[in-house]
């Protein structure tokens, strides 16, 4: 391996962790908003509306003289800002009103799982098997966190709102994965505009009720404005983090990122435990390193399977020539 892609892998490995981390401070820093009276909704808004500001400028310069990209692609922008971003955010914030963090985070990111249930029905083709002990310990390993066996009470509508986010992850992975001409940080910038306007509508019409009160939040041990964790969770954890996660994929691929981007749940679970109080339980912890193994195993057996079906088309014409 040449010094520059040495570097070039460096760089995105750390890109890759900060922007894990950054991701994993949304939850957490949200989380005494939401108990001082602001609602999901608004909260949810704001958050997209103020990323979508910081995003423009750098996704348009990442565009520039190629405004056509951004019209060929209109389809793969509107999937992601409607499915991946409005849907995912919105819905995980609406979780994290009614569960711990750590819960909502754990229920979310099974989106994969999803996919390899979706895509095992449209081809009629069974999943590796890494792919299926994959699905087996994720599964198990979300038992332990939803402690179905013991007293922990869960509300299940917070539950029900959790899954549709993971619905919303599933189409985050989906979009992202997309072969596209469009930049990564363009896709970022356009797909969270589109997810701030599909979220402006949807409160519009009354479905997604917005309060936001003139309230002070309990963080960090300290009394602040409600503007400083809507300003953190707007720059951090979404006009920051998607910059760094676009720049983390386009040097390492997406495979070994999505590998990386694994570490914002264990990193939010800390951030949970240290910001608002949120221990998991023992049983808990060990469901939650079964569910990160499990879809580390089941991204690798999908990646598998996308590389042979990359590469049998060759093979099949190199033995014609033969």
């Amino acid at each position: 391996m040449s010094q520059t892609a040495t570097s070039n892998r460096s760089v995105g490995i750390v890109a890759g962790l900060v922007a894990a981390v950054a991701f994993a401070t949304s939850g957490p820093v949200v989380k005494p908003l939401l108990v001082a009276g602001w609602s999901p909704g608004a909260a949810i808004l704001v958050r997209l509306s103020v990323a979508a500001v910081l995003l423009a400028g750098p996704a348009a310069w990442a565009v520039r003289g190629r405004w056509h990209v951004v019209r060929d692609e209109w389809r793969t922008v509107l999937g992601f800002g409607v499915l991946g971003v409005a849907t995912a955010s919105t819905m995980y914030y609406l979780a994290v009103d009614r569960l711990p963090v750590a819960v909502a985070l754990l229920i979310e990111y099974t989106g994969p799982l999803l996919l390899v249930a979706w895509r095992w029905a449209r081809d009629r083709q069974a999943p590796t098997r890494a792919t299926l002990v994959g699905a087996a310990l994720a599964t198990g390993g979300l038992v332990f966190v939803l402690d179905l066996t013991g007293s922990l009470e869960l509300d299940p509508v917070g539950l029900a709102f959790a899954l549709v986010s993971a619905i919303g992850n599933a189409g985050y992975f989906a979009f992202t994965g997309r072969p596209s001409a469009l930049p990564p940080i363009s896709l970022a910038g356009a797909g969270m505009a589109v997810g701030a306007l599909t979220v402006a509508v949807v409160a519009a019409v009354g479905v997604l009720p917005l309060a936001a009160p003139d309230v002070r939040v309990d963080l960090l041990g300290a009394q602040v404005h409600w503007i400083v964790p809507l300003l953190i969770v707007a720059t951090v954890p979404t006009a920051f983090a998607y910059g760094v996660s676009a720049l983390s994929v386009r040097l390492l691929g997406e495979r070994l990122a999505s590998f990386l981007a694994l570490s914002e749940v264990l990193v939010a679970v800390l951030l949970a435990w240290a910001l608002v109080g949120e221990a998991p339980l023992p049983v808990q912890a060990v469901g939650m390193v079964l569910v990160v193994a499990g879809i580390a195993l089941v991204r690798r057996g999908t990646d598998t399977v996308e590389v042979v079906e990359v590469l049998e088309p060759a093979r099949a014409v190199a033995d014609a020539r033969v």
